[in-house]
């Protein structure tokens, strides 16, 4: 399962929406703000590490178009790092547009893709906008795939959560699939079910290592 694919006509401000890129193997997320455009966290399509294969593997590109022909909307935006304001044409690149779900039942959790859907609950609208927009002003930390990534931006801006250790991985779901799936690869049937377990326990909604970090306290906390 792919995620929930919808129209344009369905976005609502506060949505956390993401898109597939390279044939599906993984996805840039970010927050829907209204007006068509979404504010979102990207490497500007370059590596967000020393050059190492994940890095490549998740840049957390946002546009393909050049400084020479910048977008009519969202200007030059779309090739900078960080925290940036896109135009969802350049978000999407072409792609297919789907929204990221809250609040999902374990079973459901656990037949969709990961990086789809989470059991953690979103907090209302304005709240997740608000903490978008001021990231936006002030940053969301270095970029790192397995900690800092896009999909935990957008996460972060729905749900207010932080994870407290700093080890393992982040809030993506995504990530930490990945990193799952990798350990426990060669157990076979065994393995696969201790991947299930773990993914389900490595979720967002359900892990205990977690606080709620008001995002004017955000920075200080990461620090």
């Amino acid at each position: 399962m792919q995620g929930k694919r919808i129209d344009r006509e369905e976005l609502k401000p506060g949505d956390h929406i993401y898109s597939w890129r390279e044939a599906h193997i993984y996805a840039h997320h970010g927050i829907y703000v209204g007006e068509g455009m979404v504010i979102n966290f990207t490497t500007g399509g370059q590596e967000s590490g020393p050059g190492t294969f994940w890095d490549r593997f998740f840049r957390g590109s946002s546009s393909t178009r050049s400084a020479a022909n910048p977008c009519p909307k969202c200007g030059g935006q779309s090739r900078l790092r960080g925290v940036i304001s896109s135009c969802l044409d350049c978000f999407l690149m072409g792609g297919d547009l789907y929204r990221f779900e809250y609040g999902v039942s374990a079973a459901f959790f656990m037949a969709a893709r990961p990086g789809t859907c989470t059991l953690a609950s979103s907090d209302p609208p304005e709240d997740v906008l608000h903490r978008a927009r001021y990231l936006l002003q002030n940053g969301f930390g270095v970029y790192n795939v397995f900690k800092n990534n896009c999909e935990d931006f957008a996460i972060y801006c729905k749900t207010c959560l932080v994870v407290s250790k700093n080890i393992g991985v982040g809030r993506s779901g995504q990530a930490s699939s990945y990193l799952l799936a990798a350990t426990f690869a060669a157990g076979g049937i065994f393995g696969y079910g201790m991947y299930c377990v773990s993914r389900l326990a490595s979720d967002i909604g359900v892990r205990r290592d977690v606080v709620k970090v008001p995002v004017e306290s955000l920075a200080s906390h990461q620090g």
